[in-house]
């Protein structure tokens, strides 16, 4: 069984950073790509970031600049290290992995953590 645990989410005023962080773990033979989604109070979940095994990156449009996605490979963790934070990332925060447990990649996601930027 495999589980994606996220931390570092709280609340924050605008302009201030928070660094989230994710941990895979359980019976896991390789981890593909690894990213964010973030779902706001009454709205779709979209994409945030992504992070391929060898370290390609990509951002959504509206983050490109003020986050940044990093991975450790040994540990099968991911972070999300986000600055200049608006009050619009407010949302709960989900890690996603592509992770082989030795019968092929699927996809698979933590709880959740939430962000609140406000003043």
């Amino acid at each position: 069984q495999v589980q994606l645990v996220e931390s570092g989410g709280g609340s924050v005023q605008p302009g201030e950073s928070l660094r989230l962080s994710c941990a895979a773990s359980g019976s896991i033979f390789s981890i593909n790509a690894m990213g964010w989604y973030r779902q706001a109070p009454g709205k779709e979940r979209e994409w945030v970031a992504h992070i391929t095994y060898s370290s390609y990156t990509g951002y959504a449009d509206s983050v490109k600049g003020r986050f940044t996605i990093s991975r450790d490979n040994a540990k099968y963790t991911v972070h999300l290290q986000m600055n200049a934070l608006k009050p619009e990332d407010t949302a709960v925060y989900y890690c996603t992995a592509e992770i082989n447990t030795g019968s092929g990649y699927r996809n698979y996601w933590g709880q959740g953590t939430q962000v609140t930027v406000s003043s």
